[in-house]
């Protein structure tokens, strides 16, 4: 048969139409969907998703997810669609989370079948996230405000992830009797030092350009730039035999082209003895020594910098505020889960969400913090560290034979490190670590910057980054040259 008679054959149409309905029928509308919460639209070959709930801050919910899924299958398999940009709509935020209150409130109200809702909501979140750390294709997070839970899986596992000086990112979940998913399990282990713990445990929040430095952003622009952005990367045409790396270097060099200096009041924060007493206090396996080093930290001799007497308090404070079931699990996942690719990341963390679900802290936790106005204090369960018992932590990790696991919608394209950070995200300390022990002399700090900003061909941050690796790890010889510690 022609192809234009099989495609103009009724026949063949329904066969495609079973076909595309099948594929898609976990994601087709649902009662009480709400038809605009998303909005998709199509910019030469740039295709823009929105996530449109300003006034719950674009929490994401499984309305939106069933809308975005099938969307990125389809410009997937478009030739017209080159790009795609996620952003949020409103001034305060990109994704302030997932919809958590929502899945509370149905667990409290209707016990098993609220978990079995929950259960699937995070099956679908998953699934979607997945989905975007394994595109085929170029995939652009605006990280324009409030980045935090849901919104983090949303953008995190792009390539390129854009902050701005409205960017508020963190990973609040140990608060609300949770852990960090999303893939936090794959992406907090991997930052630099103890950073991902660090972040995991205590909620800190990443303001603005601080996200540039520490890796959860790729770039940083100013938002009064992100529409002229979007008309510029739509002007892109890639040649058809450019691969996904070379498209990204494209997008890359375009967006320094809207570079617009970085805050001149903003150097790295967590940087030189503060970064350094981070990888000392949350270097340990056990929140107990964590804490233990953190009061030693707190009531240090008077050589300690005040700076850092004042964090290790401050951070006990957190932590004493949060689900100690939550500190548990997570200190546990942040040291397992660097060994998990990014399929068995989701797999493991829908599990692990699971448990979560029947555990009193999560109802507790959202109730109390996120629905109580003004919020209220958590009465966790058990209430002390003491008393979460490490089986009780393998409890809920460890996937027993037969359990059912996730079903992801990509195969065969999983990672153990994410494909293109090392060339588009700032260098990483173990980069400027072999720079300085790997040459053939040793050299002078403006050397190492010139060499590494010459390797990212003058990106913006980099010097910064570079300048604080070696001040903190390397010392001076009698030459005047930097010599790596450690």
């Amino acid at each position: 048969m022609p192809l234009r008679a099989k495609i103009t054959n009724p026949a063949y149409q329904a066969q495609a139409a079973s076909t595309a309905s099948e594929e898609y029928a976990e994601f087709k509308e649902q009662p009480g969907d709400d038809p605009d919460d998303v909005q998709f639209n199509t910019l030469y070959g740039v295709r823009t998703i929105q996530l449109n709930r300003p006034k719950k801050y674009n929490a994401l919910n499984g309305s939106m997810i069933r809308k975005i899924i099938p969307r990125l299958k389809e410009y997937q398999k478009s030739a017209l669609a080159s790009i795609i940009i996620i952003g949020g709509a409103g001034p305060k935020a990109f994704c302030a989370g997932g919809d958590v209150s929502h899945l509370a409130s149905d667990i409290a109200k209707n016990g098993d079948a609220g978990r079995a809702a929950a259960k699937d909501y995070f099956g679908l979140e998953y699934k979607l996230d997945h989905l975007i750390a394994t595109y085929p294709k170029p995939y652009i997070a605006y990280m324009d405000g409030i980045t935090m839970g849901g919104g983090v899986g949303l953008s995190v596992h792009a390539p390129i992830r854009i902050a701005t000086e409205n960017t508020i990112f963190a990973m609040p979940e140990t608060g609300i009797g949770f852990f960090p998913d999303v893939g936090g399990s794959f992406f907090l282990p991997r930052l630099e030092g103890r950073l991902g713990t660090y972040l995991a445990l205590t909620s800190t929040q990443l303001k603005g350009v601080q996200n540039l430095y520490t890796g959860t952003a790729t770039h940083y622009i100013d938002s009064s730039v992100l529409a002229n952005l979007t008309s510029r990367l739509a002007e892109l045409v890639f040649k058809d035999y450019d691969n996904l790396r070379n498209r990204l270097l494209i997008i890359d060099r375009t967006i320094e082209e809207y570079n617009t200096g970085l805050p001149h009041d903003e150097p790295p924060y967590l940087a030189g003895n503060l970064r350094m007493a981070i990888d000392h206090c949350f270097q340990h396996d056990t929140v107990e020594a964590i804490i233990s080093a953190l009061e030693e930290t707190r009531d240090g001799p008077s050589s300690t910098p005040q700076e850092v007497k004042d964090w290790a308090a401050e951070t006990l404070s957190k932590l004493s505020e949060k689900s100690p079931t939550s500190l548990k699990v997570t200190l546990r996942q942040m040291r397992i889960a660097s060994k998990w690719d990014i399929g068995e990341t989701f797999r493991r963390e829908y599990h692990l969400a699971e448990k979560f679900m029947s555990h009193p802290d999560f109802v507790n936790g959202v109730t109390t913090r996120l629905l109580h106005k003004p919020p209220t204090k958590a009465e966790w369960n058990p209430a002390k560290l003491e008393d979460v018992t490490n089986e009780q932590i393998d409890e809920m990790i460890d996937i027993k034979e037969g359990e059912e696991g996730l079903e992801l919608l990509t195969q065969g394209l999983d990672y153990d490190k994410y494909p293109y950070e090392d060339e588009l995200g700032l260098p990483r300390e173990e980069e400027v670590e072999r720079l300085v022990k790997g040459s053939e002399r040793k050299m002078a700090r403006n050397e190492v910057v010139d060499a590494l900003m010459r390797v990212r061909d003058g990106k913006i941050g980099v010097r910064e980054k570079v300048e604080e690796v070696l001040l903190r790890r390397c010392g001076i010889d009698e030459e005047g040259k930097f010599v790596w510690r450690g």
